[in-house]
């Protein structure tokens, strides 16, 4: 018998298939008739990745409200978890569309239902705007991607016009030593004039990633930036250079979130957009970090995040066994570089379990990765044995998602019916 695989979006029913593919890691191994398996009984193959659903759908809620009561848009990143069921949660709780990286990735943005659309990246290479040109045919729904060279508008322009469309594009602003995204206001008017003669192309509005700038006071240069940025998207409005209904303004990554909103909501002759992705599950590493310098500005300013309920919260783990105690202090886990996130930092345990029972983690201590194994330094009052099962967090979530066809989705006390499926 196969595995019986979650299909929680109607456009998706015929693309998955009825079972697990042969090989798919984290799912159960002997089928049960009640469809529930539990994570601490170890009723699932691990290492496997789990969302806590209580947490994530605080989390979505979380932001949302921070959006309505600054009353900018929220368009989520949705690189991050790349996961349908996640997308149309989101899109289901208020989000105005969803942000994506790749055609691809747009695709897979429509069929869960967004309406609009943000390519945060520039649309370069025919293969990738033929692909959006099918997307614009197939989808009721309004596509963006950014410029910032003549020569990307030029070959949009041409490419789109020769087949009927339009393409609705955003300059980018960038910042000296930073990403993607035109160095300086005057350049950027120039291209804004060239998207606006030329056939194919329909400038939208301005698109800045804010999370590039670092250094000397960062948060006073972040501030001066999304300033400019808009600035520069009203004068835009005022030459006439805008082609669409709605002068569009769009930023913010997950960490300076807040500070791009509260400047965004100071204008109300613009539509202000914030685009943060990896709240949706947080984490406990860099984002954590983020998220802590967000409520002290919040505390200090009277800001909104402090009025709102709670804070984000992690909620994406891989739970693993222990395979290994080769000598005092050091313990080997059964989960590696393909099974969780590490560029950012460590996984960390959180909880562990034996035969069912809670025991004590406190003290230990990932100190490398490799493929397959995570070593642990085990303090000498920490009795860990091979087989203990510990639930790991992890930094920078966006690159652990990508490491899982199937997700758990767990409820508060692990017991898993559903697994999730992603889309990289």
């Amino acid at each position: 018998m196969g595995h019986s695989a979650e299909q929680p979006i109607d456009n998706f029913q015929a693309s998955l298939q009825d079972s697990f593919p042969i090989g798919t890691k984290g799912i159960w191994a002997e089928h049960k008739d009640n469809g529930r398996y539990s994570l601490i009984e170890e009723e699932i193959s691990l290492p496997t990745a789990v969302i806590l659903q209580s947490a994530v759908d605080h989390n979505i809620h979380w932001m949302q409200a921070f959006a309505d009561k600054h009353q900018v848009k929220l368009c989520p990143h949705g690189k991050t978890s790349m996961t349908p069921y996640l997308f149309k949660k989101q899109l289901e709780q208020g989000a105005w569309g969803m942000t994506i990286a790749t055609p691809a990735q747009a695709e897979i943005a429509a069929l869960t239902g967004a309406k609009r659309i943000i390519m945060a990246n520039q649309l370069v290479g025919k293969a990738n705007m033929a692909e959006v040109i099918r997307l614009q045919s197939s989808f009721d729904v309004k596509f963006y991607c950014s410029v910032d060279s003549a020569l990307n508008v030029q070959q949009l322009s041409a490419f789109f016009a020769e087949r009927g469309q339009q393409v609705n594009v955003f300059i980018e602003l960038g910042v000296d030593g930073g990403r993607c995204g035109v160095r300086g206001i005057e350049a950027a008017t120039d291209l804004a004039r060239l998207i606006h003669q030329l056939p194919g192309t329909a400038l939208a509005g301005v698109e800045v990633y804010e999370g590039v700038i670092s250094g000397d006071d960062t948060e006073t240069r972040v501030r001066q930036f999304i300033a400019e940025t808009v600035e520069f998207a009203r004068s835009l409005k005022d030459q006439g250079l805008i082609d669409t209904k709605e002068a569009i303004v769009t930023g913010a990554g997950s960490a300076w979130y807040d500070v791009v909103a509260e400047t965004f909501s100071q204008y109300t002759d613009l539509l202000p957009v914030i685009r943060p992705g990896c709240y949706l599950t947080h984490d406990t590493g860099i984002y954590e970090v983020a998220q802590k310098k967000v409520m002290a500005r919040a505390k200090k300013n009277h800001g909104i995040a402090c009025h709102l309920d709670g804070d984000l919260k992690n909620a994406l783990e891989v739970w693993a066994c222990v395979v290994s105690t080769p000598e005092p202090g050091k313990a080997l886990i059964g989960m590696g570089k393909r099974d969780a996130s590490y560029d950012a930092g460590l996984p960390i345990a959180e909880r562990g379990f034996r035969n069912g029972i809670p025991i004590d983690v406190t003290g230990l201590s990932a100190t490398a990765v490799m493929d397959q194994h995570t070593f642990v330094d085990v303090p000498a009052d920490c009795d860990l044995l091979v087989g203990d099962v510990i639930a790991f967090s992890t930094s920078h979530p966006c690159l652990t998602f990508d490491k899982w066809r199937y997700i758990a989705l767990a409820d508060d006390n692990y017991i898993v019916e559903h697994w999730l499926p992603t889309q990289f």
